[in-house]
């Protein structure tokens, strides 16, 4: 039995093996979720991991960082020569356009990352000399996932390059710039990044349009959607860095962001107060209820047990009230901590 591999943040596995049961078994597919806290990652053993992974899209999975076809488990690598078994499980198989040797984002999995960068190097032209790996990148082709949980235990996985992560352990390196005025701006950056496709940033993030940010303070996520040349009327009681304000395009409303409402529709809202997440849906489904904005990027902060539980409840809840059709995507990012964010679009 193979089955699907994803990566998650460490300390949320029962999430992401919670959320792979439920919609495999809504999908007619039978399988378990293998894991244990803190691996970083889960494996949801089932005979159809092909059709599971059709039928749960990379961008649709909340606590997957990354999604791969398990092609085969090795738990007993021989630490002289574990290439040789990793191409004979490949044989049969078609050409791979790349390779990746990662490991899950844990305590036990980062120390092998040196492993991992060494083996790459090594199994790179073993794989090409097989036949098995094109000579440079091609992104039409299915990518190869080398995956070490262990210094002798790897999966042998494939993902398809338009339905996952096109980061390494589905990690996108972002750079802190000096002048953001918080690390919430990687949040938001992350988000735009991973919840729109580059299709859709072009067409729904374009100079000119109007914002705003709800408890804005110091105005990590104003900045971030002023660098998209957005105009953004930030609101909190709390100050704003004056770079912020310096950029023309941001008005500064002393109110609660929580009760605010715009005096015409907007293009964008964005979210990022700290409160009881069954609360903030509410009041983000009012948002588009009423009709105040078109697209909204809003995080959720989980309590510290049964996170999917609230998960569910809190996206069905927004729906619900919202009153309209919408496309709802969420994510727990990389920079998020005990939260997720969502997108809320009818992308049309």
């Amino acid at each position: 039995m193979t089955g699907l591999l994803c990566l998650c943040r460490q300390g949320f596995e029962p999430e992401l093996a919670g959320e792979l049961t439920e919609r495999a078994a809504y999908a007619g597919i039978a399988g378990y979720a293998r894991t244990q806290r803190n691996d970083g990652y889960v494996l949801f053993a089932t005979e159809e991991g092909a059709a599971l992974s059709k039928a749960l899209p990379w961008r649709s999975l909340i606590f997957a960082r990354q999604k791969m076809v398990v092609l085969a488990e090795l738990p007993q690598l021989d630490a002289a020569d574990r290439i040789t078994p990793i191409v004979a499980a490949l044989q049969g198989q078609q050409r791979f356009g790349d390779m990746w040797v990662e490991h899950p984002d844990s305590d036990e999995g980062k120390p092998l990352a040196g492993l991992a960068r060494a083996f790459g190097n090594a199994l790179r032209p073993a794989l090409r000399k097989a036949g098995l790996l094109t000579d440079k990148p091609n992104t039409a082709l299915p990518r190869l996932h080398i995956v070490f949980v262990g210094g002798r235990h790897a999966f042998v996985c494939v993902a398809d390059t338009r339905d996952s992560a096109p980061w390494a352990l589905g990690i996108p390196r972002l750079k802190l710039l000096p002048d953001a005025p918080s690390r919430s701006a990687l949040k938001l950056d992350e988000a735009l990044l991973t919840l729109l496709t580059p299709d859709e940033r072009e067409l729904l993030v374009k100079p000119g349009m109007r914002a705003a940010d709800l408890g804005a303070a110091p105005g990590g996520w104003t900045w971030v959607l002023t660098r998209q040349h957005l105009r953004v009327i930030s609101v909190d009681n709390g100050p704003l860095r004056e770079h912020v304000l310096e950029t023309g395009l941001v008005e500064h409303l002393r109110a609660d962001g929580f009760h605010w409402q715009p005096e015409t529709p907007l293009d964008w809202m964005v979210c990022d107060m700290v409160e009881q997440p069954r609360r903030v849906a509410e009041r983000m489904a009012t948002w588009f209820r009423e009709g105040w904005c078109k697209h909204a990027i809003f995080n959720l902060k989980l309590p510290m047990k049964k996170r999917w539980d609230e998960t569910r409840l809190c996206l069905d809840l927004f729906q619900e009230q919202a009153g309209k059709p919408l496309v709802l995507r969420a994510k727990q990012l990389y920079h998020d901590r005990e939260e997720i964010t969502v997108l809320a679009s009818p992308l049309r």
